[in-house]
């Protein structure tokens, strides 16, 4: 079986920009993040990977967190511009 290939840079900015839309979009609501966690029932260090970039995470766990924070999950997506300078959607 082979190895998933390892993202590229461009993928790599673009979590980092989710990540920080995830940590934009808590602060807006006045939530810590237990108070995400709590509620969308992940652990902290997880939570803080995703928002640090540092991790992908599966849909279902995006779904979780936007249920968690009472948005749609096009608000935790959603981005300025891509790093290329193109079009600001998520991958």
């Amino acid at each position: 079986m082979s190895r998933p290939t390892p993202p590229d840079d461009r993928v790599l900015a673009r979590r980092r920009q989710v990540g920080e839309q995830i940590r934009r979009v808590r602060e807006a609501h006045n939530l810590s993040q237990p108070d995400v966690c709590g509620r969308a029932g992940i652990d902290v260090a997880t939570y803080s990977r995703i928002e640090g970039g540092r991790a992908s995470p599966l849909l279902d766990t995006l779904i979780r967190i936007a249920d968690a924070m009472g948005v749609e999950l096009a608000e935790l997506v959603r981005l300025a511009a891509a790093p290329d300078g193109g079009p600001g959607t998520a991958a």
